[in-house]
């Protein structure tokens, strides 16, 4: 064989294998690897998308939890003026019951003094009876002398 006619051969035989190759085989692999050239750029454009969605959804997060912070101050204020409501009603209740008790026992210091004068005016009127007995030495009569001991009560 012939050099040069062995080298046209190869030669041949490189350029059909080159068109085979280009024809049916390069297609199926360029599709492959734009396949996966997109699936790799959907991949990170699809982590650039989590990563945002991540920093969005964080920070309406730290809203909610600042939200929360001042909604709980909030109420934790509410809840001290409430309280010191009801101290302060608790007192006003308490001052006022204060105030009917003592009025009550008052009323019934009063009432029992009142008794008590009461009281000490009949033991008066009936030992100045026993009294103007023994000085004049007989008994006085206290039904027909009453005008004179209800004076003498009132002037008590």
């Amino acid at each position: 064989m012939n050099l040069n006619a062995t080298l046209f051969v190869q030669c041949g035989v490189f350029f059909i294998l080159a068109l085979f190759t280009m024809k049916f085989v390069w297609p199926p692999l360029m599709n492959a690897l734009d396949e996966r050239a997109k699936k790799i750029a959907d991949g990170l454009a699809a982590a650039d998308r989590g990563r945002a969605e991540m920093q969005a959804a964080e920070k309406r997060v730290q809203a909610e939890l600042a939200s929360a912070r001042d909604e709980g101050q909030k109420q934790i204020i509410n809840a001290e003026k409430r309280a010191a409501q009801i101290i302060e009603d608790a007192k006003n209740t308490a001052a006022a019951e204060v105030a009917r008790i003592l009025a009550a026992a008052q009323a019934d210091a009063e009432n029992q003094v009142t008794k008590a004068r009461e009281e000490l005016r009949d033991q008066v009127a009936t030992l100045a009876v026993k009294g103007a007995e023994q000085i004049l030495k007989r008994e006085v009569n206290a039904s027909a002398h009453a005008d004179l001991l209800n004076q003498l009560k009132t002037e008590l």
